[in-house]
């Protein structure tokens, strides 16, 4: 053990003694850890500091604005309204499937693994 890892031990050590850890938020209960077992371990930090920051890549962007088409399609109640959203609709899938590709997302094995669940709801099946 290296002397810095002693002395933060020392330290810790003796604020639990003196009860500084008493009031902390959450005191008893589990953390709540995150998954980023998909990230891969050199971009971890830079992704939650983008995460943090309420950046989102532009598929993700892309597929918000999917669903949003999808609800305003459930929405109409005539063709004439429909068919404008189905061509925005089906240009942005295209859009999101080229994104995808390039990313080389359809070779990654967990996309592969969920891939009909995120098909599934970037197409409007509720089904899964």
């Amino acid at each position: 053990m290296d002397i810095f890892r002693l002395i933060a031990e020392e330290r810790i050590r003796e604020a639990m003694e003196n009860g500084e850890f008493e009031h902390f938020e959450g005191k008893g209960k589990p953390l709540m850890l995150e998954d980023l077992s998909h990230v891969p371990e050199d971009l971890r930090m830079s992704y939650k500091i983008m995460r943090n920051s309420g950046y989102l890549p532009p598929e993700m962007h892309l597929a918000k604005e999917i669903a949003s088409l999808q609800e305003l399609l459930a929405l109409c109640t005539s063709d004439e309204e429909r068919e404008p959203l189905r061509s925005q609709l089906n240009e942005k899938r295209l859009r999101y499937r080229m994104m995808a590709e390039a990313k080389g997302l359809y070779d990654n094995a967990a996309y592969a693994q969920y891939e009909h669940l995120i098909k599934g709801k970037l197409e409007g099946d509720d089904r899964q």
